[in-house]
């Protein structure tokens, strides 16, 4: 009977060739396996209603993600979105950082440190439960200079518009997303894979990348370590992505993120 244990995930339970994998690479481009690994640790019977059911969740159009192939049109249509500007720049945030969508709405003024370039965000905010530290590249410190005339005295960097007190609602981004044209496409969660598929592709370390994704480190004392852990390898990748994006932009002729105003 095929069972998933520890660092392994399903690759094709119903053949008789290999039907596990090493997770550590193999995730990174297969967004939804990712989804899954992020749901269990635990041993599991691959004939199981649990699995069946985790493999229906995480195939799910809720995780619908860019190729690389798509992301020049995509931050054309970015860069020209005419809708509210704290929305746009919520996408753009996002892009760079592929934190989960819940983590980038609720981001607070007080979780950034500008002279370290962190984002350290609350083990309370984490799904992992343990405080996760985004390393931000200049493009990150780009927005959020962007950010402060709009919304530097609320609480929130991305404050919901019809109530500044609270933070952006869940469907803020996915709506702006359909009205650029990618309903069915791509959801702000798919951010997440595409940055992993790519920078794998890219050379990084697989474990670099998944601790920057948080995808997964149950035990909390385990957790409070791996915090920092590959943190100037982390530092780094997360510089290259943002360069990377602002190179594909740009020759499309859209205004980096650098630059962007």
């Amino acid at each position: 009977m095929g069972v998933v244990r520890g660092s392994e995930v399903l690759i094709d339970p119903g053949r008789g060739r290999s039907a596990t994998a090493r997770i550590r690479g193999y995730e990174s481009s297969t967004p939804h396996l990712g989804c899954f690994w992020g749901y269990t640790r635990n041993s599991i019977d691959l004939r199981s209603q649990q699995f069946m059911r985790l493999q229906r969740k995480c195939a799910s159009p809720s995780h619908k993600a860019l190729k690389e192939s798509e992301l020049p049109e995509f931050l054309e249509k970015l860069d020209a979105y005419d809708g509210n500007k704290l929305t746009q720049l919520a996408m753009r945030f996002l892009m760079l950082t592929f934190v989960r969508t819940g983590e980038m709405r609720g981001a607070t003024w007080n979780e950034f440190d500008i002279e370290k370039a962190e984002w350290r965000i609350p083990a309370e905010r984490m799904k992992m439960g343990a405080e996760h530290i985004v390393p931000l590249s200049r493009q990150d410190l780009d927005v959020i200079d962007e950010l402060r005339p709009l919304s530097g005295k609320r609480e929130h960097l991305f404050p919901n518009e019809h109530d500044p007190k609270k933070f952006m609602s869940e469907n803020t981004v996915l709506f702006a997303l359909y009205r650029m044209g990618y309903r069915g496409r791509a959801t702000g969660h798919g951010f997440r894979a595409t940055a992993s598929t790519i920078l794998n592709e890219h050379g990084f370390r697989p474990d670099v990348i998944e601790r920057q994704l948080a995808h997964a480190e149950r035990n909390k004392i385990r957790a409070a370590y791996h915090r920092s852990e590959y943190l100037p390898d982390r530092r780094k990748m997360m510089q290259h992505w943002a360069d990377f994006l602002d190179g594909l932009g740009e020759g499309r002729g859209v205004v980096p993120f650098r630059r962007a105003g």
